[in-house]
């Protein structure tokens, strides 16, 4: 994948991972537009990199995604790069009374809302890359994120299905896998013993740069290689 002078939308990119996205393609010499639900956080992100765009964009709303791709095809035609970031983790158990509305959020924004833009998006003539972001967990599920885990898993097959139906065109479909990092992904704290945002940033640029189109980290990487006993001594480990 070309890593500068290309115009990138990054859903969620104004914290966590997607931040760090969002920071180093700007340093790579690219045009940012970043998307979320809170305008407060968009604009704090825009106060400290002037040149980033900002949009206001509920991802779990149809109208929300539809909107987006009109205000990107009308006003930033030339865009380039399309990053499925955007995500919630909900840690919870099928017990909760509030388990079903919980999970349906959840899928809305992790699945059906890449699967949507990526839809929308390729129908852009200036679109040469897909990324989407995935999760360790889509190999090996931690059962206090049961539907987290599942719409990685989702994602991912989708993610190789979107390669080979896009085979033949010039985009090019990349899934970085990230393991657990230190964001506020699922709650405050909940991650702060993990690797930190910008290592993951820099392992999955050099790894873009030379041309992969599956990027991992860390313990991602052993996951994603792994056969089915490694995995089931994993899911022993992360499920005692």
């Amino acid at each position: 994948m070309k890593l500068t002078n290309d115009k990138i939308l990054i859903t969620g990119g104004a914290t966590g991972i997607g931040l760090g996205l969002t920071e180093r393609f700007l340093q790579e010499g690219n045009t940012v537009i970043i998307c979320g639900r809170r305008a407060d956080i968009l604009n704090e992100v825009a106060q400290k990199h002037p040149a980033v765009i900002t949009k206001v964009c509920d991802l779990s709303a149809e109208a929300d995604r539809i909107a987006l791709y009109k205000w990107i095809a009308e006003n930033h035609s030339d865009l380039n790069v399309l990053v499925n970031n955007a995500g919630v983790q909900n840690w919870m158990n099928v017990a909760d009374d509030d388990f079903y509305q919980r999970a349906k959020d959840e899928m809305t924004t992790n699945a059906l809302a890449p699967i949507h833009l990526s839809a929308m998006f390729a129908k852009l003539p200036s679109l040469n890359a897909i990324i989407n972001v995935t999760s360790g967990l889509a190999f090996v599920p931690f059962s206090k994120v049961p539907v987290y885990c599942a719409t990685k898993a989702f994602v991912r097959s989708f993610t190789l299905s979107l390669r080979h139906m896009l085979k033949d065109t010039n985009i090019e479909v990349i899934e970085m896998i990230p393991p657990a990092i230190n964001t506020n992904l699922g709650g405050q704290g909940i991650h702060n013993d993990h690797p930190s945002v910008s290592d993951f940033v820099e392992s999955v640029f050099e790894q873009m740069r030379e041309g992969k189109t599956e990027v991992t980290f860390g313990t991602s990487e052993s996951r994603a290689k792994a056969n089915n006993d490694a995995i089931g001594e994993y899911y022993k480990r992360l499920n005692p």
